[in-house]
């Protein structure tokens, strides 16, 4: 039996949630200004990790961000790590010379 997993932008509350099966496991809180998406803090339920779910959240939010425009500021060490492991990303940093961690 597959799971199902899926991300969500809920702009009210400056969150992207990630739903296994409809179930609320993880979150990435995030803070806009202007053209920047600040990155604040990842998280995902100790009983979900592993899995992970944590870079699959953290993966929507960056394609949401280049989708809509966003340069990121990875103040949250999660992001900042994951942007490093994955290159494809860096052209997203709003700071120069592409290192995520500033």
């Amino acid at each position: 039996m597959s799971e199902e997993i899926t991300v969500a932008d809920d702009p009210a509350a400056q969150r992207f949630t990630i739903f296994v099966d409809g179930r609320a496991v993880g979150f990435a809180d995030y803070r806009l200004d202007g053209d920047k998406i600040l990155f604040t803090h990842t998280e995902v339920d100790a009983a979900y990790g592993g899995r992970g779910l944590g870079g699959r959240l953290v993966g929507a939010a960056l394609d949401a961000a280049r989708d809509t425009g966003l340069s990121v500021v990875p103040l949250c060490p999660f992001v900042a790590r994951y942007i490093d492991r994955h290159p494809e990303y860096r052209p997203l940093l709003a700071e120069k010379g592409g290192d995520p961690t500033g």
